[in-house]
């Protein structure tokens, strides 16, 4: 039993994926569908959430609905001056600078907008002076470690320098939900640092010259892996924030340094490849859905006659079986191949192309990476669409949304959001399951 809870400030807080995870919902575990009791040891005593883009404040709305407004702050981070004392930091930085969803033409990296906040959170924690917490835990897209496109991997190094100024060693590893039984293929780099003085920090310090990165692994111990290509390597030995941003040197093959998993401490990085060594249960998209009479008519698509002929034939599909169903016809130009030429804001002609896209998705897999734009109407590549009791082809409901992140059932439900915002919610979201296994991870290391 855990004598004392470690307090945890939550920035970026969203609608509370990492308190779910830690805290568990009314004390119950998001691994046993919040059945089961959750004693993991953590007490989140002050969370920040605040979208700059909007005037009202949504997703802030449905935190301070499901956890109270005490404790609570609807600030920009930038007018943020200090953080109440605690142990851990938690927080899934915003992440549109280094996104898929973004063109690499496009990806700016630490100079963009969202990126700069990584800035605001090194602020804070610097203000802390000798109150910084003991550990960190932070979430990223997975391409956080090859940006920018011209430096690959500069942007990362620049963080692990400004953490090991701060007296951090930090373990990193990127996680591909779908590899270790959850619904949905959502991959991410979670990012954990462990204060000077801690006793992962120690371990880390003795280990790093000559043991395996699978042996000093945190992280491995709940989420087992085999490691490949390990490298040890010295380049950031001497390295400061500033001397990165002005002459990081990518490496002679252009790619990234850092691969999948990794450690760093005093200049010293050790990073491998990993393979994912997961043998329980697997849930698949199948396993989240609700029956059919509790989905409301406006998620339908289309219940036309010739649905299952038009599904058993696709991706093969004539144009004129496109248009025999009205209804499907924008989901179908969306889904299908398809190759053009466009032109760039430069004036420069270039060919563009898209393969098939899974039309209906699987119900026996996973899940695809649910996208801040699954919610509405409209027709568009990257939204699911599932063919249920062979006659309705329909969209996602929020609920089988928040079921793919692990949520409780209606977390985001409020009068004042609408079912297209509470998407958006899930797009941002994190698998709650992913963490309550790292909290896990890390209080059995604390």
């Amino acid at each position: 039993m855990i004598k004392k809870k470690l307090k945890v400030v939550e920035l970026f807080a969203g609608v509370g994926g990492f308190r779910l995870g830690l805290e568990g919902w009314q004390g119950k575990s998001s691994l046993t569908n919040y059945k089961e009791k959750l004693e993991l040891g953590f007490e989140v005593i002050w969370s920040n959430q605040f979208e700059p883009l909007t005037k009202k404040q949504h997703a802030s709305i449905v935190y301070k609905e499901r956890f109270g407004s005490s404790e609570h702050c609807e600030k920009n981070i930038s007018e943020i001056e200090s953080l109440p004392k605690h142990d851990l930091l938690v927080g899934g930085f915003p992440c549109q600078d280094y996104s898929v969803a973004s063109t690499l033409r496009n990806s700016k990296g630490l100079k963009g907008k969202k990126g700069i906040l990584w800035w605001e959170i090194e602020r804070l924690l610097r203000n802390l002076d000798k109150d910084t917490p003991r550990f960190l835990l932070l979430e990223n897209v997975d391409r956080l470690l090859k940006s920018p496109k011209e430096s690959r991997g500069r942007d990362f190094a620049i963080m692990l320098a400004s953490l090991e100024n701060l007296g951090y060693a930090i373990e990193w590893r990127v996680i591909n939900a779908a590899d270790y039984g959850f619904p949905q293929k959502r991959k991410r780099v979670f990012i954990m640092a462990f204060k000077r003085g801690t006793r992962v920090y120690q371990k880390f310090k003795k280990g790093i010259a000559q043991s395996p990165l699978a042996s000093l692994s945190v992280i491995n111990s709940e989420f087992d892996a085999d490691y490949s290509n390990e490298v040890r390597m010295d380049f950031l030995q001497n390295q400061t924030p500033a001397s990165l941003t002005r002459g990081f040197k990518p490496s002679a093959s252009g790619k990234s340094p850092f691969l999948e998993a990794g450690i760093y401490i005093d200049g010293t990085v050790l990073t491998s490849n990993v393979s994912p060594r997961y043998e329980g249960e697997n849930m698949c998209l199948g396993d989240v859905l609700l029956p059919l009479k509790q989905i409301p008519k406006q998620y339908h698509i289309t219940k036309h006659k010739d649905v299952k002929k038009i599904v058993e034939k696709y991706p093969h599909l004539e144009e004129e079986d496109i248009w025999r169903i009205n209804e499907l016809a924008p989901w179908l130009v969306h889904k299908l191949k398809k190759s053009n030429y466009k032109v760039n804001k430069d004036g420069y002609r270039y060919k563009f192309s898209e393969g098939n896209m899974s039309f209906p998705d699987s119900l026996a897999l996973p899940s695809r990476t649910i996208v801040t734009g699954e919610g509405g109407r409209g027709a568009s590549r990257f939204k699911h669409v599932v063919f249920q009791d062979e006659k309705v082809l329909r969209r996602l409901t929020p609920v089988e949304l928040e079921l793919l992140n692990q949520f409780p059932v209606d977390h985001t439900n409020s009068k004042e959001v609408s079912d297209t915002k509470r998407a958006f919610f899930m797009g941002n979201a994190l698998v709650v399951g992913v963490v309550e296994k790292l909290g896990r991870a890390l209080i059995n290391h604390a």
